[in-house]
């Protein structure tokens, strides 16, 4: 009589869990940290990505859950080192907004004003014009060699990590995200995933329910400090057309608020105002904003590097954060590592 061949570990754990989560149930941290080794090591079929994915985009992904495939993810990365005082400036996407390259501005202006910005981001994925898209129109080589990427980050206060060069293991699960075609949990995990792992942080989120979990799993995952935010008009930035909710992770606690346009010494916009276009479209924008613009589009982006100086430790409150940050632009700084991450990137190794 033959005996039947072993399954093979993973399988059958992923057939495990898949049942568990499937019957409604959660996996702790160490459960969610194991599969999702599991998944990013090739160890898992199509169908069992897929399914798991959906399972728990129907059920709702816990903090737990959350946090145990970040670490999986943040240990796969390529790693980047960055200063003392590294901040990030990144948003989930996926508010379908169309707007102008917000958080990728605040970052020019917050390395201006002399924190430095590891700044993590991918192309346009639900968007007309993603970070990657709007920095290589403005003449930043994105796929830099990662020496210069270093070099602009330690030297220059700002450098640009693509996603895809430093998380080769998201090749696993990218046939199955593209066929669902809905949001997972990945969608959360791109900005839980710096590879310079900084341990400052403002991220931005495309629904006003992740706002609080998100900030819980920042903390679990050794973050010191963080804002979590999302602008009550669907925005993944905090907007200044309505009120934006904030979850902030300090002290090993999280306090949430609300915060205003005025709370920053800012005028209210209208959403047209806040439109953009196309890589090119929002470059030029970006450049007339550092070149000194005044309106909606300097307001955003001065109330979102105000938030980024709170988090760094260089602002006492929005008001002061915006000083600095208008400072920034008025003076060159922000313009000037700008310029000098153009230089740095093209580069000839």
């Amino acid at each position: 009589m033959n005996t039947p061949a072993p399954v093979p570990t993973s399988l059958a754990l992923m057939k495990e869990v898949l049942g568990r989560v499937a019957a409604g149930h959660s996996m702790s941290e160490d459960q969610a940290e194991e599969v999702f080794e599991v998944i990013m090591s090739g160890d898992a079929t199509p169908a069992q990505i897929g399914g798991l994915l959906m399972a728990l985009r129907v059920r709702g992904e816990t903090v737990e859950e959350i946090t145990g495939a970040a670490r999986i993810m943040r240990a796969k990365a390529l790693p980047v080192e960055a200063p003392a005082g590294a901040i990030d400036t990144c948003g989930t996407g996926g508010d379908g907004s169309g707007t102008y390259n917000i958080s990728t501005a605040a970052a020019f202006v917050v390395a201006g004003a002399g924190v430095p910005v590891a700044k993590h981001g991918n192309r346009a994925l639900s968007s007309k014009s993603g970070s990657a898209d709007v920095l290589a129109a403005l003449g930043i080589k994105v796929d830099a060699d990662m020496a210069l990427i270093r070099e602009s980050l330690w030297d220059n206060n700002i450098g640009f990590m693509m996603a895809p060069r430093h998380h080769n293991a998201m090749r696993h699960v990218a046939g199955p995200r593209v066929e669902l075609g809905t949001r997972t949990i990945f969608n959360l995990l791109g900005p839980l995933a710096n590879p310079a792992q900084t341990k400052l942080q403002i991220l931005g989120v495309f629904a006003s329910q992740w706002v609080e979990p998100m900030a819980e799993v920042l903390g679990r995952l050794g973050i010191e400090r963080a804002w979590v935010v999302h602008g009550l008009d669907g925005l993944d930035e905090l907007t200044t057309t309505a009120p934006s909710v904030v979850s902030e992770w300090k002290d090993g606690k999280v306090h949430s608020f609300e915060v205003r346009p005025g709370d920053a010494g800012l005028k209210m916009a209208h959403a047209s105002e806040l439109k953009g276009g196309d890589a090119e479209v929002n470059a030029a924008a970006l450049r007339a904003l550092l070149d000194g613009a005044h309106g909606a589009y300097r307001d955003i982006v001065l109330f979102n590097a105000a938030a980024a100086l709170i988090v760094a430790g260089k602002a006492a409150d929005l008001k002061e954060g915006a000083a600095i940050a208008a400072k920034s632009i008025d003076d060159g700084a922000a313009k000037a590592a700008l310029e000098r991450m153009i230089a740095i990137t093209n580069r000839e190794v």
